[in-house]
């Protein structure tokens, strides 16, 4: 049977009371589903092996976040395959026997798991489960726990916070996003005043504004949606009318959250629509608390330039640094 919507629920779903073992072979991870894995049944041990590590090695916030979890999660085990294999497979075993097997193109990430009709798993027949264990062998291998000292890390590239360049290094893939609209100030409400507006919104809400230059010069970063309002994007993926994509942010200071690219721009140069903010879920809020946390301002606080110039900056640098991982850098630290 294929599967395109509720692709977590899926793979999450346990197959039989017997089973004792938890397998998720991705291409590329992400924090969340692993986080969720602390739910399983206290008899089960979940096994996660990064993919692609033998590939594009690991970004340095990803592979602190997993060694995090490694530590504080005895049932699980984080390994990284040394061979490229960008395989998505999630299987259960009882024992040495598979009882049942999914397959197809969705990591183990939020991106992967969560916007319905953007990937799909189907059931692995029976019969191939033979091969499949042969494989899945072979690769286990090949692979190296993630607490391993030789993991080869990749540093993220850091912007001076103090430079005058909007876009100071786009050939690292580093989009500086300002806080400040076109007169220089805070807008009282929009962006990190959103709550303050008149619409139906909670305390704490708050987003980052997506401008159409950044569209322009971070395609990748801020990809195409399917279908919206008539318009069909015939080189982009996903389900039609898809309002919303969850990814995952992880900022400078550790902070690990589900993050939500929405809202609708269109881009007259290639005719398709894209996000137009970056807000969290499930709540607004999430992003919004954090971010006054760190200014030290309250929740009834409105924002002003003079608040994110005693802070220390005015912008925060975004890196895509996995597949729907974003690092969120607003460090002040010289």
């Amino acid at each position: 049977m294929l599967y395109y919507t509720d692709l977590e629920d899926k793979v999450f779903e346990t197959p039989s009371a017997e089973v004792d073992n938890f397998i998720a072979l991705s291409g590329y991870v992400g924090v969340e589903p692993i986080k969720k894995l602390a739910d399983l049944p206290s008899n089960v041990h979940a096994t996660v092996i990064y993919g692609m590590y033998g590939n594009d090695s690991i970004s340095a916030p990803l592979h602190k976040a997993l060694v995090e979890l490694q530590n504080r999660m005895p049932n699980v085990e984080i390994l990284y395959s040394t061979i490229p294999v960008h395989s998505k497979v999630y299987f259960w075993r009882a024992g040495e026997f598979i009882t049942n097997a999914l397959i197809g193109s969705a990591n183990f990430s939020v991106s992967g798991l969560r916007n319905d009709y953007k990937e799909v798993l189907t059931n692995m027949s029976e019969s191939s489960y033979s091969d499949f264990k042969s494989y899945y062998e072979y690769v286990r291998e090949r692979c190296v726990p993630c607490t391993d000292v030789n993991i080869k890390v990749r540093k993220v590239t850091k912007v001076a916070r103090t430079s005058v360049q909007l876009q100071p290094l786009l050939a690292h893939g580093i989009c500086r996003v300002s806080f400040l609209d076109s007169k220089g100030l805070v807008p009282q409400k929009s962006g990190l005043n959103w709550c303050c507006s008149s619409a139906h919104v909670s305390a704490g809400d708050a987003y980052i504004r997506i401008t159409m230059d950044y569209i322009r010069l971070f395609p990748r970063m801020f990809p195409p949606k399917k279908y919206v309002d008539g318009i069909l994007n015939e080189n982009s993926t996903g389900r039609k009318n898809r309002e919303n994509d969850e990814v995952e942010l992880i900022w400078d200071d550790g902070t690990v959250m589900v993050g939500l690219l929405e809202g609708q721009v269109y881009n007259k140069d290639d005719g398709m629509i894209y996000p137009k903010q970056l807000s969290t879920s499930p709540k607004k809020s999430i992003l919004g608390v954090y971010l006054r946390n760190r200014l030290g301002v309250d929740l009834n606080h409105i924002i002003t330039k003079s608040d994110l110039s005693k802070y220390g900056r005015t912008h925060i640098d975004i890196s895509l640094i996995s597949e729907g991982v974003y690092y969120m850098d607003f460090s002040v630290k010289k």
